[in-house]
């Protein structure tokens, strides 16, 4: 694991080479090169942009700061909806720390999650040095520098919700010393993010060619920043921002919300942005994630699928309406049929959790193709076209007006006619008042972006932990984590610890 030192002041960076790929490849099948700064001419650029997409992938054992445990921890243990999971003994001090809201200063999930942040920060500085410093201003160039502002945004924002106030650090580091800056104002680092995503809108191509599927867009980055706003309220603002997505055309919501999970349901219509991952045959070409084998059913044999963490609650499994066919696609249960291929579940306790993530569930035929149980080659949804319609639902319905109740209204029906597939279940919600379409817009949220990654965050920018959370030992307090302790060590005093947290 990488120290906060170490990540700013490094002076090698891994890099992936440009290679001529099939277009059915995935973009990030790309073997890594270590290489320093001075090797790199003008046709470097590229290479270190695609760094940042495997950083963000987490391939190897550090890099669980946006997708393994640290991230899960983080984004859903602290929910109502997920918990640590896995067996008891396994890792039982972040169950305490995470679905108990017993935080600490120091321990491998945040610390990680800190460090990686950072990690991903300085090689987009760095990148972008490189670029002002030759100077350039060919198209290609652009794209790249639009990609790299994204990522910066991108972990600035899971800073600012895990953290609250952070350093800023939008400059190469070259003398570790310069990076023992204090935290930043949250205003501050907003412009930052905002400045950033603006950049990327306007210089990112809306659409790839096949075999660059997975880079980024122009809709990533209007759907990134409309959520930025969300947590602002800025309700014009994301609601304009989502507008510009749903009105290019560029995306459609799958017809079978089952089968966005799937295989053959990656990179679909519906995906705005998915971190990449695959497996070849017999484990060849190995470009994993942690995502789905984090969380796979922790069982033996055939059930073997990974370690068991982040795992539904009650809460959640009695959350559903009636008949939501989400419900299903969502949730495992231990002791039934899969529902999909044709397989039964072990009986809780011959597996250690009545409930699995559904969501990261691995086909038993590219099992049997990488010769791995572990649905390591799986992507990682990161930014669904379905999730920037309920936010502009949210948005139009904060905004008021009856023309935006009737937009709010008309997207929040969309959602809802998708899930029921044509069956007699989920009624249409029909707008009584503001606080009505509100409650039923935040219920939507949950039953469609369930095990996500959403719903805790959800639940503090609506005012909602308090009451929700409270029962499990959730304070106003707990909205954000104690800056690890030795981040705070390494700045010798300059950066300070949250308030809350003496």
């Amino acid at each position: 694991m990488k120290n906060l030192k170490k990540l700013v002041a490094g002076a090698l960076f891994s890099v992936l080479l440009t290679m001529v790929m099939p277009g059915c490849t995935k973009f990030l099948d790309r073997k890594p090169l270590s290489a320093t700064l001075d090797d790199l001419n003008q046709g470097g650029l590229e290479g270190q942009i695609y760094g940042l997409y495997g950083a963000i992938r987490n391939g190897d054992v550090a890099g669980q700061g946006f997708g393994g445990i640290p991230w899960l921890a983080m984004n859903n243990f602290r929910s109502d909806d997920s918990e640590k999971g896995s067996s008891p003994s396994d890792g039982a001090d972040w169950g305490v720390i995470f679905d108990e809201f017993k935080y600490v200063k120091d321990h491998w999930a945040s610390n990680t999650y800190w460090d990686q942040h950072y990690v991903l920060i300085g090689q987009a500085n760095t990148a972008l040095q490189l670029a002002d410093s030759l100077k350039l201003t060919d198209a290609a160039s652009l794209v790249n520098i639009a990609e790299a502002k994204f990522f910066r945004a991108f972990a600035y924002f899971d800073l600012v919700r895990a953290f609250g106030q952070v350093p800023k650090i939008d400059f190469r580091v070259y003398n570790p010393a310069d990076a023992k800056k204090p935290k930043a104002a949250i205003t501050e680092l907003y412009a930052l993010i905002d400045a950033d995503l603006t950049y990327a809108e306007a210089n990112l191509p809306a659409t790839w060619a096949p075999k660059y599927i997975g880079r980024l867009t122009n809709g990533a980055a209007k759907s990134l920043h409309a959520k930025t706003m969300l947590y602002r309220q800025n309700w014009s603002g994301a609601l304009a921002l989502c507008q510009q997505v749903i009105n290019s055309g560029t995306y459609a919501l799958q017809s079978d919300y089952g089968k966005i999970f799937t295989d053959a349901g990656e990179n679909s219509s519906e995906s705005i942005w998915e971190i990449q991952a695959s497996v070849g045959a017999n484990g060849a070409d190995n470009y994993f994630s942690w995502y789905a084998i984090a969380q796979g059913v922790r069982g033996a044999g055939e059930w073997d699928l990974g370690w068991g963490w982040n795992t539904p609650t009650d809460a959640l499994v009695s959350a559903y309406e009636a008949g939501d066919p989400r419900k299903d696609a969502t949730i495992l249960y231990s002791g039934q049929a899969d529902g999909v291929y044709g397989k039964v579940l072990p009986s809780f306790p011959a597996i250690p959790r009545k409930y699995w993530n559904k969501k990261v569930y691995p086909d038993p035929a590219m099992q049997a193709t990488t010769g791995s149980r572990q649905g390591g080659w799986i992507n990682q949804r990161e930014i669904r076209y379905a999730d920037v319609i309920l936010m502009a639902a949210e948005a139009a319905n904060e905004v008021g007006g009856a023309a935006n109740a009737t937009l709010a209204q008309t997207f929040l029906e969309q959602i809802r006619a998708r899930a029921r597939k044509g069956a007699s279940v989920l009624p249409a919600v029909t707008f009584v008042d503001q606080a009505q379409m509100r409650t039923a817009i935040q219920n939507e949220r949950r039953y469609e972006l369930a095990m996500e990654g959403e719903r805790f965050y959800d639940l503090v920018r609506w005012g909602l932990a308090p009451t929700v959370l409270g029962p499990l030992g959730y304070q106003d307090k707990h909205k954000y984590y104690p800056i690890p302790q030795p981040a705070i060590d390494f700045s010798g005093g300059v950066l300070v610890q949250n308030p809350d947290w003496p």
